[in-house]
């Protein structure tokens, strides 16, 4: 069977901005400084916490060659068989029967250009969503064209239509407030450790920091969980208008 048309790969085509290079070396950096700081002599001569800049300098790397990989290694392949699409690490492959829609969607991050503000994803049907990378508005004009395009070229190739499911919108909309009420426990919790940050310097000051690893390591984490399930049992019930049903 030929491809039909459908056949095309997606891979990055443009660099990433220097802007977004320079932000994120100058964020790493600065709180890497700030970390290996205070994570040197305290003011009682005594050592200090020397946990804070190994393990951040390992959260680093980590974060620098992950963007490394998303951009010379993923990649979107389509074929008349079906969908690859490789990320930093795996791969995943899904037939076209297997396929229930392909969606651009606004990422969370916000509207600003220092990431991509449409993404698109695959959704299988159960529900569940996966990114297809490098089709997004950084690589491409309208990533919405494409789309639209790619499924109509697809269509011959499926043995089921486009036609929306309710028991399948249903568990992506369920996925969807899951992912809203813990981006936003996220939020909450780096706001506690810039409040936690503030109040460890504020300790060491009047020499009253006993805990500090229990005030920047364990209490965010811990405050976002709180607020992420705290959201997620509230949408779950009462979903923003958003994330609301549609007719």
């Amino acid at each position: 069977m030929g491809d039909d048309g459908v056949a095309r790969e997606y891979r990055k085509r443009r660099k990433l901005p220097w802007a977004y290079l320079g932000l994120l070396g100058l964020v790493l950096g600065n709180a890497f400084v700030q970390i290996a700081r205070f994570s040197g002599d305290r003011s009682g001569g005594g050592a200090g916490h020397r946990w804070g800049a190994p393990f951040f300098a390992v959260l680093m790397v980590a974060a620098l060659a992950r963007v490394a990989l998303e951009q010379y290694r993923a990649y979107t392949r389509v074929t008349a068989a079906g969908i690859t699409a490789r990320g930093p690490l795996r791969v995943r492959s899904w037939a076209w029967s297997e396929v229930y829609d392909i969606r651009v969607e606004q990422a969370p991050r916000g509207s600003g250009r220092a990431a991509p503000q449409w993404l698109t994803y695959l959704y299988d049907h159960r529900g569940r969503r996966f990114l297809l990378p490098h089709l997004d508005d950084w690589q491409l004009d309208d990533p919405y064209a494409e789309v639209a395009e790619l499924c109509l070229a697809a269509a011959p190739h499926r043995s089921l239509t486009w036609e929306r499911r309710p028991d399948v919108e249903e568990r992506i909309r369920r996925g969807a407030v899951r992912r809203k009420a813990w981006l936003w426990g996220v939020h909450g919790g780096v706001a506690t450790l810039v409040v936690m940050l503030f109040a460890t310097v504020a300790l060491v000051i009047t020499e009253r920091a006993d805990h500090p690893f229990l005030l920047i390591v364990c209490v965010p984490p811990a405050a976002g969980v709180v607020l992420g399930a705290v959201l997620q049992w509230y949408w779950g019930i009462r979903p923003p208008r958003s994330l609301a049903r549609r007719p």
